[in-house]
């Protein structure tokens, strides 16, 4: 039954060529200039680092700065035996500014150690005290002023609170006693100006500059949770690896009944549901109110009310005939391309039982993929620190001159100072701008476009690197001693050595796509608040287009991929002939992708829930393997879910391997059917299995 297009409307079907045995190995260099390309785009990649590492400076994302922009606590600086950051007013934290500017309009200081004590400046500043109270001034300060002006030009802090470090800043030290949240003894404090505040306004204020309070206490707990529990993290990884190579295994004896069980329960349960929808018009015939109609009744807002209704069961009832009908027509009429799927699944599991370190493959494409995260993430951090120093006028006040750059130096004599006595001139954030700061959003953008780029062809690597193992075992006439030795190592020399530029071609087609969509995604972030319902519209519309354009071209690109390992072709020709290829074979493409996605996704559920599950079980501590063998847990969830993350992982890096498999063999054996007619002269290379299904022989092995 070959109903697949045969015309010239999709290409011309391949022809007979007596030299053909598999991949080939005598083969030229494709695509160059787009080799080309891609190492001078490298090697800008690695001078945009080198500048970025030159300028840059993560410790400015990482460790808090003073209000003069100097690092607390970092060897080489004059701040190197101060490693927490003081706030002088951590209420005025709560400031719109702190969102806006991402610093506190509060003077800030390092500071050897927290303060420990509740200590105001009046009382103070002419006690015993004051040595313990001047360390937590401005550098320098001595006690020459009077109090008002000291607490005017922000020397000093007006009160002192008792504080714990927390990410290298003081927070207050904030307790319950008896219902009442206090700071050591005391539950109010003086804000400088003569006026009392409640301790609940300093505890949102702390809030509001730190998000949670507990989130280091979490994080430390989690990290708890990890060192305890990691051996037996490890060994439930372990058990979804080889739940995933038996599956795998399972596949080749046990695909046609997995196939078929899941086809009859799909009709089975469709079944039931035209039964049960039929049950319910049935039992609703005489009820008040059930003959009315959906029009009539029109939009309700609890859904629950059409549930009353003997038409919206006459509905569902209709529907559900329809795809039962749908799909008992196509197994009647497909159930032989079924079949040829099922045994393409077969034969992969023999593929990949030949080919055996196919499976560990993954790992060199997680190696490599981290290298190029890495590499991002790290030169991201540098441009985005590469900046310089800006300070800007700070004032808890109204003053005209708030948010203006200004000198730290000059600030004290400058007439911003004397026209706004209580602005400080402090540390605001990192900037510039010099051509090489305002072209760091370019080379920003240019980061994450070399990331997309070696991401994808590292993918197209192991893509192509797979595909021509694959096929060199589909095109070995006697399996496996036609097999070469070496598949694996022979088509990863290949890739590298001809096809690196069709790789970088077509890594380079859908990294344009990713950074579009990126790109898209950051003005739909901008556009939220507009009202504009058409751009808003339009928005929506190219992300979808864009959405469906990488998919197709992710989908055309994996198939060019086939066509490079085994023809060594360019990827425009391998892209074009695998789509006429796959347009020639439509229908024998949809059932396939359909019955082998529902496989993977079966076989990930399996593993994933299986897994899942024991784990829940042992970290609960309901199933012991000896006494007392799962640790004791501050979350549970913790390992559960990081063994729950790893196995799905594990289980998509597995079945990536069987489906670049799948998609191989099912390309050789569409160009074998057109290559050969089972003649001693063009004999088919397909397995005994298939020949069977197509009622195909081999003429030569028939006569023998």
């Amino acid at each position: 039954m070959e109903d697949e297009r045969k015309d010239g409307a999709y290409g011309t079907p391949q022809k007979y060529d007596p030299t053909f045995k598999g991949p080939i190995y005598h083969r030229g260099c494709t695509d160059i200039i787009c080799c080309v390309f891609l190492l001078l785009a490298i090697v800008g990649y690695v001078a945009v680092g080198i500048i970025a590492w030159t300028h840059g400076d993560p410790r400015k994302v990482i460790y808090p700065t003073d209000s003069r922009g100097e690092f607390c606590g970092q060897k080489g600086t004059k701040n190197a035996n101060k490693p927490y950051l003081f706030y002088f007013n951590i209420v005025k934290c709560a400031s719109p500014l702190v969102l806006l500017e991402f610093q506190c309009p509060t003077p800030q200081i390092c500071v050897e150690k927290c303060p420990d004590r509740y200590l105001t400046y009046l009382n103070a500043h002419k006690s015993q005290d004051f040595q313990y109270y001047k360390q937590f001034c401005v550098p320098g300060f001595q006690n020459t002023k009077g109090v008002a002006e000291v607490l005017r030009d922000g020397d000093c802090p007006a009160v002192l609170i008792p504080s714990k470090p927390l990410a290298q800043r003081c927070f207050p030290a904030i307790h319950a006693h008896k219902g009442v949240l206090m700071v050591g003894n005391e539950t109010t404090y003086e804000d400088g100006h003569g006026s009392r505040k409640n301790i609940t306004e300093l505890v949102e204020g702390a809030k509001k500059a730190n998000g949670v309070l507990e989130a280091r206490q979490l994080a430390m707990r989690i990290f708890e949770d990890y060192t305890v529990s990691w051996y037996w993290i490890v060994i439930g990884l372990v058990i979804a690896m080889l739940m995933s190579l038996l599956f795998i295994v399972l596949l080749r004896f046990l695909a046609g009944i997995m196939v078929w069980v899941m086809i009859i329960m799909v009709i089975l349960v469709l079944g039931y549901g035209i039964f049960h929808c039929y049950m319910e018009y049935v039992r609703l015939r005489g009820e008040a109110g059930s003959d009315i109609s959906l029009v009539d009744l029109g939009f309700q807002t609890d859904l629950r009310v059409y549930l009353h209704l003997r038409q919206t069961w006459m509905a569902f009832m209709i529907i559900l005939s329809i795809l039962e009908a749908i799909i008992i027509l196509l197994l009647i009429f497909l159930r032989k391309r079924i079949l040829i799927a099922i045994a393409l699944i077969k034969e992969a599991s023999r593929a990949v039982g030949y080919v055996m370190c196919s499976l560990l493959y993954p790992l060199v494409t997680f190696f490599l993929l981290c290298l190029c995260i890495a590499y991002w993430a790290s030169t991201a951090v540098f441009l985005s620190t590469s900046n310089e120093a800006i300070y800007k006028i700070f004032d808890g006040g109204t003053c005209q001159f708030a948010g203006k750059t200004c000198n730290p130096e000059t600030f004290a004599s400058s007439n911003e100072s004397r026209l706004c006595p209580g602005a400080h001139c402090q540390f605001a954030f990192y900037g510039g701008e010099s051509g090489y700061h305002r072209a760091l959003l370019g080379l920003q953008i240019f980061n994450a476009f070399m990331f997309f780029w070696l991401a994808n062809f590292v993918l197209a690597l192991g893509q192509v690197t797979l595909a021509g193992a694959f096929a060199s075992y589909y095109w070995a006439l006697h399996k496996p001693d036609d097999l070469p030795a070496f598949p694996l190592f022979s088509a990863f020399g290949r890739a590298l050595r001809y096809h690196t530029g069709s790789l970088a071609f077509g890594a380079l087609i859908l990294a344009i796509v990713q950074i579009i969509r990126v790109m898209l995604e950051y003005l739909d972030q901008r556009l939220k608040a507009a009202e504009n319902k058409f751009a808003k519209f339009l928005m929506t519309c190219l992300k979808c287009c864009f959405w469906c354009l990488e998919k197709f071209i992710r989908f055309l690109n994996r198939n060019a991929y086939i066509m490079i390992a085994i023809y060594g072709t360019n990827f425009c020709t391998s892209a074009r002939n695998a789509f006429f290829l796959l347009m020639r074979n439509i229908i024998r493409v949809a059932v396939l992708d359909k019955v082998t996605d529902f496989l993977f996704l079966l076989g990930k559920l399996l593993i994933v829930g299986s897994v899942g599950i024991l784990a829940f079980f042992f970290f609960t501590h309901r199933i012991r393997i000896v006494q007392d063998t799962a640790p004791p847990l501050n979350y549970y969830w913790v390992p559960i879910l990081t063994v729950i993350i790893g196995s799905y992982l594990i289980a998509h890096g597995f079945f990536s391997v069987y489906g670049m498999c799948v998609d191989t063999l099912f390309l050789c054996f569409l160009e074998d059917l057109e290559r050969n007619d089972g003649s001693a002269e063009r004999p088919y290379f397909m397995s005994p299995n298939l020949k069977r299904l197509l009622n195909k022989t081999n003429k030569k092995l028939a006569e023998s």
